[in-house]
């Protein structure tokens, strides 16, 4: 059995509630590398300019275990380094985080439209997990589950990272049970409920998902809830989480969800509309909490506003 390597501590605090970056360096059997700055360099010149490569690590920016990195030290793979990229511009989502359950062990929060769950590409600061560990002064918190950033409502995370694993696990093995809100166009003619079963694929780089024929990897359940005039309130029930997969069965069915910038077509890239949220809402979360073995049931507080 493989031995889980021991985690090592960050020398540098997060910023901002977010953690620094850890590289450790490759393996250099051809020693085309006599120095870490000449690692360093090669690695991120061409995403950041060598020059700024340079500036950072004469201010200090580059840390190792034992300090500061000037990048003069011969190169030694396995050496773990930390940095903090430098954040871009954010434009503040003008929504708070609404915090519906706390105890030791989660927390339970609702995440509000345009705001992704963690980190990832231009969204830094400005992100459910950034802000919670500054409000909350948690800087350990992490999600157990991520969901999409135009989707708002219930996302869990947990406090200590010994538990992190076992949550995860609930969400990996579809012992979760999740119910999702939408408001769309309402179809007279559609029989509802339905199933929906597909195969979705979802590219690197590619905005839209798109379904292929092929074994289904997706399943979701699409019941009527209510409707006005023309639009209608819909449960959806996904017993599978293929990414965007509600949007692209919703968009199947020929009811795209209101506001929705991907189906049926995907908008040209331009400043948010925060008038205009996707109306797509994770509405409850069940579970057997796997520490205590207690039954938990979260709903959110938020509301669509489609329907007025």
């Amino acid at each position: 059995m493989r031995r889980r390597t021991k985690a090592v501590a960050a020398p540098l605090p997060q910023r901002e509630g977010v953690d620094p970056v850890m590289v450790r360096l490759p393996g250099d059997p051809g020693r085309v590398w006599g120095t870490v700055g000449e690692h360093l360099r090669a690695r991120f010149g061409g995403a950041i300019g060598v020059g700024r490569v340079e500036e950072m690590l004469r201010d200090g920016r580059f840390v190792g275990v034992d300090g500061p990195v000037s990048g003069g030290e011969p190169y030694a793979a396995g050496m773990r380094v930390w940095f903090h990229r430098d954040f871009p511009p954010e434009e503040r989502v003008p929504f708070e985080i609404g915090v519906v359950y706390r105890d030791e062990r989660i927390v339970v929060a609702d995440k509000p439209h345009f705001m992704a769950t963690m980190p990832r590409g231009r969204h830094v600061t400005e992100t459910a997990l950034a802000r919670l560990r500054r409000e909350l002064g948690m800087a350990e918190l992490q999600p157990a589950h991520r969901l999409d950033r135009m989707t708002a409502g219930l996302v869990l995370f947990v406090v200590r990272p010994r538990d992190r694993g076992a949550y995860q696990t609930l969400f990996r093995d579809r012992l979760v049970r999740k119910e999702y809100e939408a408001v769309a166009a309402y179809d007279p003619g559609l029989a509802l409920p339905v199933t929906v079963r597909s195969r979705i694929v979802k590219e690197r780089g590619v905005m839209a998902a798109r379904e292929e024929p092929g074994e289904p990897n997706s399943e979701s359940r699409i019941e009527l809830v209510e409707h006005r005039g023309p639009l209608g309130r819909y449960r959806l029930l996904p017993a599978t989480g293929q990414t965007h997969q509600l949007r692209v069965h919703m968009n199947a069915l020929g009811l795209p969800i209101l506001n929705d910038p991907l189906y049926p077509v995907v908008r040209e890239d331009g400043p948010e509309d925060f008038g205009r949220p996707l109306q797509l809402l994770a509405r409850r979360l069940e579970f057997t909490d796997p520490v205590t073995g207690e039954g938990m049931r979260f709903e959110s507080r938020l509301r669509l506003s489609g329907l007025g």
